[in-house]
């Protein structure tokens, strides 16, 4: 019974990844691990009118942007069991610029589900 109910699982993603390019693909897993505060990273906020840098966050942080397309909000895992969010103004002179600092390992041939617990 389990490897029928598998085997349905199987066929039934299939359809979700055909077109998906490798490069899709290792985005989507990075994208993934950075939500995960796998990546490390550095986001240097900047006015595009003068060139100065106004801000720069470096560390295990997760981008969202989920309130407006004026806001920016940045979670960032600093220590075990600790995090700090900030939440940045964006404008039509104040834009960001998120690096990954160091390059990652992801698989581009598989996919995983990751269960959250308590």
């Amino acid at each position: 019974m389990k490897k029928v109910l598998l085997i349905l699982f199987l066929v039934c993603l299939m359809p979700l990844l055909a077109g998906c390019s490798d490069a899709d693909t290792a985005s989507y897993n990075l994208s993934k691990d950075a939500d995960m505060f796998k990546v490390n990273r550095r986001i240097v906020f900047y006015n595009g009118i003068t060139g100065e840098y106004l801000l720069s966050v470096e560390g295990f942080c997760s981008l969202g942007n989920d309130r407006t397309s004026t806001e920016l909000n940045l979670t960032c895992k600093v220590g075990e069991d600790s995090y700090k969010k900030h939440f940045l103004g964006l404008s039509d002179n104040v834009t960001y610029f998120a690096e990954q600092i160091e390059s990652k390992d992801v698989s581009v041939n598989h996919y995983k589900v990751i269960f959250k617990y308590g």
